[in-house]
C-alpha cells in the first residue's frame, strides 16, 4: 500500500512539474487565482500535444500558434525565445505565466512596449538594428502573404530608420523605440489578447475546482 502511494505521489508531482503556487502568480500579474487554474489546464494541453513531460517546447508552441510544429516563423521562435526566461530550450508553467500576462489587457504599456522592443531585438545587443528590422519586415511580409520587390523592402526600412532613429546612429534604442510607439499605437496593437480577461469562462470547469478563493 505504501509502495502505491509512493507511485501515485510520483505521478502526480510529474504532472505538476514546474507547477508554481497560483497565489504567488495571481500577486504577481494581472492574472486572478482562477484565471491562472484555467491558465495550466491549458499549459497542460499544450504541453503535452507532442511531449508529455509538463514543459512546453518549441514544436508544441509552434503547433499551438500555427497547427504545424514544423513551420518555420521568426514570430514564433522570438516569442518563445522571450517565454523561455531560463534559456533552457522549454518553457514552464511560471515562465508562460508572467510572459503571457504581458499581453493581458490590464498590463502596464510600458511592459507591452518594451516586449515589442525585445522583439525586434534579434541579437539582444539592446538595440535594433538595420538588418533586424529587414528581418521582421520580410516576416511580417511573409505572414501576410505579400511579396514586395527588394527595393520596395529597403525603402520601407530606410524610411522606418529615418523616423525611429532620432539620433542617427545607425541603430535603434529603448528611448527611440517609446517615442515612436507613442506616435504609432497601433504597433502594439496585437500585444494585447482581449480573451485573457476571460479565461474562466474558456475554462469554466476550474471556477468549481480550484482550491483557493478567487482573489486579487
Amino acid at each position: 500500500m505504501r509502495a502505491f502511494k509512493g507511485c501515485f505521489s510520483l505521478k502526480q508531482s510529474r504532472k505538476r512539474r514546474g507547477h508554481e503556487d497560483p497565489i504567488i502568480l495571481a500577486s504577481e500579474t494581472p492574472f486572478t487565482i482562477n484565471e491562472i487554474e484555467a491558465l495550466y489546464d491549458l499549459f497542460k494541453k499544450l504541453s503535452s500535444t507532442i511531449i508529455d513531460d509538463g514543459l512546453l517546447h518549441k514544436e508544441e508552441f509552434q503547433l499551438a500558434l500555427f497547427r504545424n510544429g514544423s513551420k518555420q516563423n521568426l514570430f514564433a521562435d522570438r516569442v518563445f525565445d522571450l517565454f523561455d526566461v531560463k534559456r533552457n530550450g522549454v518553457i514552464e508553467f511560471g515562465e508562460f505565466v508572467r510572459s503571457l500576462s504581458i499581453f493581458h489587457p490590464n498590463a502596464p504599456e510600458v511592459d507591452k512596449i518594451i516586449f515589442a522592443f525585445r522583439l525586434y531585438d534579434l541579437c539582444q545587443t539592446g538595440y535594433i538594428e538595420r538588418n533586424e528590422l529587414k528581418e521582421m519586415v520580410l516576416a511580417v511580409l511573409s505572414e501576410s502573404d505579400v511579396t514586395l520587390s527588394n527595393d520596395d523592402v529597403e525603402s520601407i526600412v530606410d524610411k522606418t530608420m529615418l523616423e525611429v532613429d532620432l539620433k542617427g546612429d545607425g541603430k535603434i534604442d529603448q528611448e527611440e523605440w517609446k517615442e515612436y510607439v507613442a506616435k504609432n499605437p497601433s504597433l502594439i496593437k496585437n500585444m494585447t489578447l482581449l480573451y485573457l480577461k476571460e479565461l474562466t469562462l474558456a475554462f469554466p470547469s476550474f471556477i468549481v475546482n480550484t482550491e483557493v478563493p478567487d482573489w486579487k
